[in-house]
């Protein structure tokens, strides 16, 4: 249970240098610095206020690039391939997943948090469930959280209104091919029956992860994300290197071309950056110089 948070998370206080959110990158033959910051897509907008150098590394950059370019899923293209991607095959249905216990209570969840009957939700492959639902156990137990006002969306769109330039790091449409087609339906089954089956202890975990983010604190954030609970809500092999690891290593080799063209502020999922194969380290290794920023 404790990893699904992790498999969810397409995941303001400032502690020690191994706990921060915004990072400078400098040296490797950089005429300008760039930086990176960490995002959480269920967090405030007020995290931004509590960081002091948030305004030098906005002022001091030419452009923002996050994981995908924001305004790509405002397109009418986006939508339909998105609302695609969303519905079970044909021949296959949402309760055919599950045995008929199982469908029970996840239709009793559904019923109670997104206030329709799970049968209107039939076509729907699990994962597009298990994200209403992650939202709006947010929305209802997180305050701040607005899904409307989102980190990333708004640096890149602060970039815009400045006159900057604004990148992506992947496109769209490889986050719908992970979010809805990097598990077998069955596995998204599974995973949405571990959220429902024990929704206290997947608040408290939520809790926890909010609570990480807030203080800043990577390495609370890698260690949730390494926990386990040695059952099938674990990740299976792959899966946290399709989610983490290897999309790590394929920004990493876009990086230097886009901060030596320009220096640019990427702002990423804060789980991105702690760990061996988090990106933090993977600047290193590649030679530049990665300061943490209060």
């Amino acid at each position: 249970m404790k990893k699904l948070l992790g498999l969810l998370l397409f995941i303001s206080i400032a502690l020690s240098a191994n706990a921060q959110l915004l990072w400078k990158i400098s040296g490797n033959g950089l005429e300008k610095p760039s930086y990176i910051f960490g995002t959480h897509h269920f967090s405030s907008l007020s995290i931004k206020d509590s960081i002091a150098a948030m305004p030098q590394a906005m002022n001091e950059t030419d452009q923002v690039c996050g994981e995908i370019l924001m305004s790509e899923m405002m397109t009418p293209a986006f939508a339909q391939s998105m609302q695609q991607q969303m519905m079970m095959p044909k021949d296959t249905t949402l309760q055919s997943l599950f045995t008929s216990e199982q469908y029970e209570e996840i239709g009793k969840v559904v019923k109670d948090n997104m206030m329709v009957d799970i049968a209107m939700l039939a076509q729907l492959k699990p994962t597009a469930i298990t994200q209403q639902l992650t939202i709006l156990l947010y929305l209802k137990h997180t305050p701040g959280y607005n899904p409307q006002e989102q980190l990333d969306t708004y640096f890149q769109q602060q970039a815009q209104q400045q006159g900057k330039k604004v990148c992506g790091l992947e496109t769209a449409q490889s986050q719908i091919d992970v979010m809805f087609n990097g598990q077998t339906l069955q596995r998204q089954a599974n995973l949405l029956y571990c959220l429902v089956s024990d929704m206290d202890r997947t608040l408290e975990q939520s809790k926890r992860l909010a609570s990480a983010y807030t203080k800043q604190d990577l390495d609370t954030i890698l260690q949730l994300m390494e926990e386990r609970d040695g059952n099938s809500c674990d990740p299976l092999p792959g899966e946290m290197e399709a989610m983490l690891d290897g999309r790590n290593k394929a920004w990493i080799q876009k990086m230097p071309a886009i901060m030596t063209e320009n220096p640019t502020l990427f702002v990423v999922g804060a789980a991105h950056l702690p760990g061996d194969n988090g990106v933090l380290n993977l600047l290193k290794q590649q030679g530049y110089t990665i300061e943490a920023m209060k």
